[in-house]
């Protein structure tokens, strides 16, 4: 009996022991368990507080950074001038790619651009000179009726400089022409409307006067597959009735900033100067194929990237969109 006590009090001992034993274990990983989770929350609460004041950053430098778009208005001496976007920072995904970068690195602002709230499209009928002042952009306008024999080297100066332009041409010469004006379009150029026969748009009657615009519409639809939204009266010759007419037919009115004067032949020289003593922000350049106008043109090219500019068509220069977006 005395031995079988024994044996169950040693059970029992052992078994307060080992009950013990786990109960400190379970406390201790119990404890180190608490103890981390109280670590993650502070963790995650520091995170939390570093990312709200980095979006407070963003926000700030947001306001500083905006710029506010510039509506299309008719001007007393310009007429219709185009309106430019605006440009703001796109606060959401220069937050999202900032959180996720190492510590101490710059932030990289993201940005998207602002409409304004009057477009061309909403000034109606008037002719149009000028792309607007703020946009660091200049068009070449071509306008072709003849001088075959200096197209192609002038779109071989075009390519080699990077630079596209637009090509206004009259119908009965492209009708004429079309292979000039397939290789024209061939290089990327724009392709837009110059009359069909030539005239003094203001001495025509309405019957005449919609039949150039849409006798060259026509042309350039069937010849060269190609839609048209502009229309550059020949030798600069309208009046308000030609800008209503063209605009009857989805065209608008466009005119010059600064004409090369190409047609009395002067030295290539006194064009680059001339272009480069008046060229600005919006200019539109007249030119036609010419000797003058082939020799010119490089330079003309180079004059006005000194100045910053960038040179587009007709269509980029009047349209607000913005040269270049930061960020983008």
């Amino acid at each position: 009996m005395n031995r079988k006590k024994f044996a169950l009090v040693f059970l029992c001992m052992l078994l307060v022991f080992v009950l013990g034993q786990f109960a400190g274990i379970r406390v201790f990983v119990e404890g180190r368990d608490n103890r981390e989770r109280g670590q993650d929350a502070f963790g995650r609460f520091a995170d939390s507080r570093g990312e709200a004041k980095l979006l407070v950053k963003i926000k700030e430098e947001a306001t500083k950074r905006r710029v506010e778009p510039v509506d299309a208005v008719v001007d007393r001496v310009w007429q219709a001038i185009p309106g430019y976007n605006g440009l703001e920072v796109d606060v959401e995904s220069t937050y999202q790619k900032a959180r996720l970068q190492p510590e101490g690195l710059e932030i990289e602002y993201m940005y998207k651009e602002i409409k304004p709230k009057v477009h061309l499209d909403d000034l109606g009928a008037h002719p149009i000179y000028r792309g607007n002042p703020n946009k660091p952009m200049v068009a070449l306008m071509i306008n072709v009726a003849w001088g075959n024999e200096y197209i192609m080297p002038m779109l071989d100066t075009l390519d080699e400089s990077k630079v596209k332009a637009t090509f206004f041409f009259d119908g009965s010469w492209l009708k004429k022409n079309v292979d000039l004006g397939l290789e024209i379009q061939k290089r990327g150029h724009q392709l837009e409307n110059h009359a069909y026969s030539h005239p003094n748009m203001s001495e025509l009657d309405d019957s005449r006067a919609r039949l150039e615009i849409s006798k060259t519409k026509d042309v350039l639809k069937e010849k060269l597959g190609a839609d048209n939204r502009w229309f550059a009266p020949p030798s600069g010759d309208f009046d308000d009735r030609t800008v209503r007419l063209a605009a009857e037919q989805g065209l608008k009115t466009v005119l010059w900033t600064l004409d090369t004067i190409d047609w009395r032949k002067p030295p290539a020289d006194t064009i680059v100067n001339r272009i480069a003593s008046k060229v600005e922000p919006g200019s539109l350049i007249l030119m036609h194929p010419t000797a003058s106008s082939r020799d010119a043109l490089k330079g003309m090219i180079q004059v006005i990237r000194k100045k910053g500019l960038n040179l587009g068509t007709v269509e980029e220069t009047l349209s607000p969109n913005r040269v270049s977006v930061p960020g983008s």
